[in-house]
């Protein structure tokens, strides 16, 4: 277990630049923050604020890139390390969350009357494992979990708050702690109302829930203790929202029709996949339990943090970002599913799993193959088509690991085939392992073409070259704030937001925002000098123009 959440972390962090569009951007101020060009309660990029309203993640990347030794790592990577460790402090915390759920008496399997039922803390360690398994194998957990952005952060305190309500009965220091972090850090992040609805939910959990088997009856003011610590530290929470005025509704347009509804279906049907439809048999077979008088922690919990994950898919942009943060609440859902599964739909999971997984690793050897050699043609052709000017790389290192990693999936779908049936999460080895296994793949003999279409390297070498050595004075009109990050840190530019007051030799436009404004740029007074794309995307121009007016 502790191998496959290895190799599941670290890859996508590792050996590539920043990608489009949040991981660039958030790494454009965390490097102006640590170099001290902009300030610390009041960032800027290119004269802009960021979008989002919390600090916390920026700061993050900007103290690890100071406290690095110059020399020792690239920025982007020493930006990324707080960012590892808060993916992997999401799987810890998942798992004990759900060990202590998992040891709550409703959630406990019904006693054999002559004996041999699953002990209650192996049993426990086995529902955590399937928890665990489930949120690796969530397809939408990929690509966001390994980016230097707030979201992530957003995941982990989340995760944090969870853990903490869950290890109540059971501790009193550590679910304190990871509390007030959990509460204090998913404010400071840019989620304060998150933050809100999460906590006046727990706090009526702990309130209405029975008192766990670490509860002796003598201390049955200790829940009173914890819904009255519990108000206060989610009143703490918005009072420093308020205080530093995070508070902000970013809802969607009530009137989303067709379209636009539906992309949100089919971004709930596969970023979710495989816990989901897990999650929903959960509700179904325990479905009692979920609407008896007895308030059932194990089920309760991870539902309300499903039920404002996807309240937040639907009223808030970025949808996806916001379904992000109940992953491991809908990965908690689909492991109480595994002790009420039929061997056919075990059988099913499994079969999909290893035709999917097994295709789409074929498939990336395939292309790779194709990729150095030339053959088969037809995948090679395809690679120069979308990318052109990408040259193949290869790597020694990158193919061994690609190596041990396939080798691994035929053992363990050896051991799936063999029918083993002591474990009871067998059911989301191959789910968890194939997500694994397709984003070690990726992100090792793929990573030089992913970091060639999904950067913006190459636009602004290109930049650079046109613009010389010594370009001097550079503004600009019309760029995103990934844009001005990537030519800042590619192009080693200090770009200036346009003001007719400054006589720049230099003026960089993005293609869709030219002409601009009379009352910013005067067209008489510039020279198109050069449009430069993006090789991977021919609508991302930008527009290289000279000063052809001198000044007064």
């Amino acid at each position: 277990m502790l191998l496959l959440c290895l190799a599941y972390v670290v890859p996508g962090f590792v050996g590539r630049g920043p990608w489009k569009n949040a991981d660039v951007t958030a790494f454009g101020y965390m490097l102006e923050l640590a170099n001290g060009h902009t300030p610390w309660l009041k960032p800027l990029l290119g004269g802009v604020p960021p979008e989002t309203d919390g600090l916390l993640p920026y700061w993050l990347g900007a103290w690890a890139i100071r406290i690095t030794p110059d020399g020792l790592m690239a920025p982007e990577m020493a930006a990324r390390l707080p960012f590892m460790l808060l993916l992997a402090l999401t799987l810890a915390a998942t798992w004990y969350g759900v060990y202590y759920l998992a040891r709550s008496p409703g959630a406990q399997p019904v006693a054999f009357a002559f004996g041999g039922e699953a002990k209650p803390l192996d049993y426990a360690r086995a529902i955590a494992d399937g928890a665990l398994l489930a949120l690796i194998a969530c397809l939408g957990l990929a690509q966001l979990s390994h980016e230097a952005t707030g979201y992530l952060l957003q995941l982990a305190c989340a995760a944090l708050i969870f853990f903490a309500v869950a290890t109540l009965p059971y501790r009193t220091v550590v679910p304190a702690v990871a509390l007030v972090a959990g509460m204090m850090g998913l404010t400071l992040a840019g989620a304060p109302t998150f933050a809100a609805l999460l906590g006046g939910g727990c706090i009526a959990l702990v309130a209405l829930a029975p008192p766990g088997p670490a509860d002796p009856a003598h201390h049955s003011d200790r829940r009173l203790h914890w819904v009255a610590a519990l108000a206060a530290i989610t009143l703490l929470a918005a009072a420093v929202a308020w205080q530093l005025d995070l508070w902000r509704w970013r809802l969607v347009d009530a009137a989303t029709e067709g379209k636009e509804f539906r992309s949100l279906i089919r971004l709930l049907l596969w970023f979710g996949w495989p816990a989901w439809p897990m999650a929903t048999w959960t509700l179904w077979r325990w479905r009692r339990q979920l609407f008896s008088r007895q308030l059932h922690r194990h089920l309760w919990l991870p539902l309300w943090f499903s039920l404002v994950s996807v309240g937040a898919t639907f009223t808030t942009q970025p949808a996806d970002r916001a379904l992000l943060v109940g992953l491991p609440a809908i990965a908690t859902l689909a492991a109480f599913a595994l002790p009420t599964f039929r061997r056919s739909m075990a059988s099913l999971i499994d079969w999909f799993t290893l035709l999917f997984f097994s295709i789409s690793a074929l498939a990336i050897w395939v292309i790779w193959f194709a990729m150095q050699t030339g053959v088969p043609a037809q995948p090679a052709a395809n690679v120069a088509k979308l990318a052109p000017g990408f040259t193949p790389e290869f790597s020694w290192l990158a193919l061994a690991v690609a190596l041990a990693a396939s080798a691994a999936w035929c053992r363990l779908v050896w051991w799936r085939a063999a029918r083993n049936r002591a474990a009871i999460w067998k059911s989301l080895v191959l789910p968890a392992s194939g997500a694994a296994l397709g984003w070690l793949l990726l992100t090792t003999l793929w990573l030089p073409l992913l970091d060639y279409a999904r950067s913006y390297a190459p636009q602004a070498h290109k930049l650079a070259a046109a613009l010389g050595p010594h370009p001097g004075c550079v503004q600009m009109v019309g760029l995103s704030r990934a844009q001005v990050a990537a030519l800042q840190y590619h192009a080693r530019l200090r770009l200036q937001p346009t003001n007719p007051a400054i006589h720049c030799p230099w003026l960089i436009a993005d293609n869709n925002a030219w002409p601009a404004p009379a009352n910013l740029v005067n067209p008489d007074h510039w020279k198109r000098q050069a449009t430069i794309g993006r090789p991977t995307d021919k609508k991302e121009s930008i527009l290289l123009f000279r000063r052809t007016e001198s000044p007064d």
